[in-house]
C-alpha cells in the first residue's frame, strides 16, 4: 500500500517539529513515516526553510520549462535545416 506523498513545505515542518525537541521516533510514529525516510528528508531538507524551499520548487520548474523551450528550439532548427538541405 502506498503511503502519503507530503509536500516539500510539509517534509520541512515535519523536520521542525523534531528540531523542537520532540523525539524523532515519536515525530514518524504521529505523522506514519518511517526513520529512514525521516533522515533522508533530513539529508536532503535539513537547514532549508519552507520559504527556501518553495524558492526551489519555482526555480525547478522554471529550469524544466526552459529545457523544454531549448529541446523545441533545437528540434526546428534540425527540421529547417533538413527541409533546406533538400531543397538544394
Amino acid at each position: 500500500m502506498k503511503g502519503k506523498r507530503y509536500t516539500t513545505e510539509e517534509k520541512i515542518r515535519i523536520l521542525r517539529e523534531a528540531d523542537k525537541g520532540v523525539a524523532i521516533t515519536e515525530v514518524c510514529r504521529e505523522h506514519n513515516l518511517s526513520q529512514v525516510t525521516f533522515h533522508r528528508w533530513k539529508r536532503q531538507f535539513g537547514q532549508m526553510e519552507v520559504k527556501e524551499a518553495r524558492r526551489l520548487k519555482d526555480l525547478e520548474r522554471e529550469n524544466s520549462e526552459l529545457k523544454k523551450m531549448l529541446a523545441e528550439a533545437l528540434l526546428k532548427n534540425r527540421v529547417l535545416e533538413a527541409v533546406c538541405e533538400k531543397k538544394l
